[in-house]
């Protein structure tokens, strides 16, 4: 089965990769992380698409089965989820497993997705849930409530017996990092080097991404 983890990864840090890692280790499958050119939902990204691209490669490189999809940024216009997944079953075929893992947020955000019915058709979706953002398949809006409602598993076993049409509520450990707050860590002069993979912080040092601040020189005699 092939998991296909979008974002926007700006910048990617450890908690897009212990989502990564977890999703790859409980449902026994490759995860591909493919950045956004042009996220429909959010406003501008602070780094370019390249840049994003380039932190994504630095933060798999060496870990079994994590891959990065650049499909999205080869594409013009705006990175909607219908077309990438079509594009992806030209690839792959009707009859390979496929998956996007999604947030709670995003899930509960669903009906304001391009053409958002379709995507079961295409792939099964994994709920990705943390402590304090979790999904309760009962009170969910109405209209988003009978669309889910068929489509319930409880095994991740399930997911690897048909190639769409499931949906896995995913229980993952909270973690404390976001993007957002890492940019506002950077930009302020903040500790933030923890948050990222040792090669992906000496990337935005080098190109001093984020308004991050240039270190000191070192003492001169």
């Amino acid at each position: 089965m092939r998991i296909q983890y979008g974002g926007t990864f700006d910048p990617v840090h450890n908690g897009h990769l212990g989502v990564a890692r977890s999703a790859r280790d409980r449902l026994q499958a490759g995860v591909w992380l493919m950045p956004a050119a042009d996220p429909p939902h959010k406003g501008p990204t602070a780094a370019d698409a390249q840049e994003r691209l380039a932190m994504l490669q630095l933060a798999i490189a060496g870990q079994k089965d994590l891959h990065v999809d650049d499909r999205e940024l080869r594409r013009d216009g705006p990175s909607w989820t219908v077309d990438t997944l079509t594009d992806l079953r030209r690839e792959i075929g009707d009859e390979a497993p496929l998956a996007i893992l999604i947030g709670a947020d995003s899930f509960l955000g669903l009906p304001s997705w391009k053409e958002w019915q379709l995507l079961i058709d295409f792939a099964h979706i994994v709920i990705a849930e943390r402590p304090g953002s979790v999904i309760d398949p009962h009170a969910l809006p109405e209209q988003l409530r009978n669309f889910a409602e068929p489509h319930w598993c409880m095994r991740a076993s399930e997911l690897h017996q048909v190639p769409a049409g499931r949906l896995l509520r995913l229980k993952l450990p909270l973690r404390p990092e976001s993007s957002s707050e890492l940019r506002s860590r950077i930009a302020q002069g903040q500790s933030w080097h923890e948050w990222v993979t040792r090669p992906v912080a000496d990337y935005i040092d080098q190109h001093r991404l984020y308004g991050v601040n240039p270190r000191p020189s070192a003492p001169t005699r």
